[in-house]
């Protein structure tokens, strides 16, 4: 694979600096990519016995218009998705155009007027944070008293904190799964697990709602698994393998999930309509291979840390620690390098190969944010982009990757350039 490698890296002239490290890098993901090939295959079985089970036939992959009573396809995709999700049920739709709507709605359907919602994982990301707390239309001026638990940066969650606040007794607890743009490592499956209890210790009458987003299908079992009431995540994120156009889902208890439905349609209405238009087949069929672009990533995202590790920065996960997203943090140091790197990746991409990217404002983020981005789905992270929002600890976070070749290309690229400013 080195000499392959080197050859490549002719193509593209990266520096022999980098070119080394990528070599070294190689070596450091050995253990950690065997690793991943046994998780891979044990969430494949799964997906693949739950379509097994299915019994889908082309009729299921027709789609619908209209009110789209009676849809057979999106009912067979609402039912895989629950069993993969480990959740009785699933509402998951076209007309949820994105993880923190969807977020927003189930926040909005579950807690009462009044209600109290605690952030127990601490400040959530920033357009979260924007639609939930601080935004003209926020939740929190709608009556709802909002709460987070305090997480110091790179340290880990108190369970003395997060204690203090389940006392307090709220209705709707939130755990963000990913890190996001904070400096703190992300959450498994485990942490969710003890989290939970603790819920069920001292705040039993709560609502736990995940988010779920850029976790799923990373481990074998998903938060339903260790009692999470509900799961919610964006469809163009794992769960889309690279082929899902849009959408989001709510994964929950049937109860729940008929709550968050209503609020998005209508009371009565509920999850009977949502047109899935010419967009069930591709739903299906990145459902199906999701669980190889989710490996895929995370050996990018191996590589990623290794190089960069060699490189003299600081990464977040190391190559070879348990991951539980598909978010690689790169601690740049410095605004340059940040700008250096998004423009490294960038030219390695597919779609907007040419363009180079600019901080600029984002609605929901008080600081300029630098994206990179050139997927065939926009938005589709998993596809490989990175993004940054430019403040301390000027950390860039890589994301996705649906091909080891190009994610260790394009990543090697991204270092190029970033090794240019020095």
């Amino acid at each position: 694979m080195k000499a392959v490698l080197r050859g490549a890296a002719q193509r593209f002239s990266f520096p022999a600096s980098v070119v080394a490290a990528a070599e070294g890098a190689i070596d450091d993901c050995a253990s950690a990519w065997a690793g991943r090939e046994v998780t891979a295959l044990e969430v494949t079985s799964k997906v693949v016995a739950a379509f097994a089970r299915a019994g889908l036939d082309d009729a299921h992959l027709a789609g619908s218009t209209g009110y789209a009573y009676h849809d057979r396809g999106r009912e067979a995709y609402e039912a895989l998705l629950a069993e993969i999700l480990d959740a009785p049920a699933v509402l998951a739709r076209a007309q949820l155009t994105s993880g923190t709507q969807a977020i927003v709605a189930t926040i909005a359907a579950l807690t009462p007027p009044g209600g109290r919602l605690c952030m127990l994982t601490g400040r959530p990301y920033d357009t979260l944070r924007m639609a939930l707390a601080d935004a003209p239309n926020a939740l929190a001026k709608t009556g709802v008293r909002y709460s987070e638990t305090p997480w110091k940066a790179d340290e880990e969650l108190h369970d003395e904190d997060v204690i203090a606040s389940l006392r307090v007794g709220p209705d709707v607890v939130f755990i963000q799964r990913s890190r996001g743009y904070a400096p703190r490592r992300s959450l498994n499956i485990a942490d969710i697990a003890k989290l939970v209890e603790l819920k069920r210790a001292h705040a039993p009458r709560a609502i736990i709602v995940v988010d779920n987003c850029y976790g799923e299908l990373v481990e074998a079992r998903e938060p339903g698994a260790v009692g999470a009431d509900v799961a919610v995540g964006s469809l163009i994120k794992n769960p889309g393998g690279g082929m899902a156009a849009t959408g989001a889902y709510v994964a929950g208890t049937p109860e729940l999930v008929a709550r968050v439905a209503d609020r998005v349609f209508a009371p009565g209405l509920g999850g009977a309509v949502g047109p899935t238009l010419e967009g069930q087949r591709w739903m299906l069929a990145g459902l199906h291979r999701a669980p190889r672009a989710v490996a895929e990533s995370l050996k990018v995202l191996d590589f990623a840390a290794a190089l960069f590790a060699r490189l003299g920065f600081v990464v977040s996960p190391k190559t070879g620690e348990q991951r539980t997203d598909i978010i690689q943090a790169i601690r740049l140091k410095s605004v340059t390098n940040i700008v250096a790197f998004a423009r490294g990746l960038q030219k390695l991409l597919p779609i907007n190969a040419r363009a180079a990217p600019e901080p600029g404002p984002v609605p929901g983020y008080a600081e300029p944010v630098i994206m990179a981005g050139g997927a065939f789905v926009s938005g589709s992270t998993l596809e490989l982009s990175c993004d940054a929002p430019l403040r301390e600890p000027f950390e860039m976070y890589l994301q996705g990757g649906m091909d080891a070749g190009h994610g260790m290309l394009a990543t090697m690229s991204a270092a190029a350039a970033v090794m240019a400013q020095s």
